[in-house]
């Protein structure tokens, strides 16, 4: 084959896998913006009286709310305490 044949099919693929390489990049730099955003709303609900759901699915009302640590009564009188970026969503009444 022709050498000037080969560079240019090597140029054409390195431009495309860059190009594919900026739109990947762009669509991942709008879903982090957006998963930053539903967590920073997320931190902004956590308060006293806050009906909760954690990992693995475990549902608890906020008790006291200190810095990272929350302390979390997951049935009458069992009072745990968990960290505040393992809750995965406020639970509406």
């Amino acid at each position: 084959m022709n050498l000037e044949v080969i560079i240019w099919t090597c140029v054409t693929v390195g431009v495309l896998i860059g190009i594919f390489a900026i739109v990947l990049s762009f669509i991942s730099a709008r879903n982090m913006k957006k998963n930053r955003e539903t967590m920073r709303k997320l931190q902004e609900g956590i308060r006293v009286g806050a009906r909760i759901m954690f990992g693995g699915g475990i549902y608890g009302k906020i008790v006291k709310v200190k810095n990272d640590v929350i302390d979390v009564e997951i049935s009458k009188g069992t009072v745990i305490q968990i960290s505040r970026y393992s809750i995965q969503e406020i639970v509406s009444d």
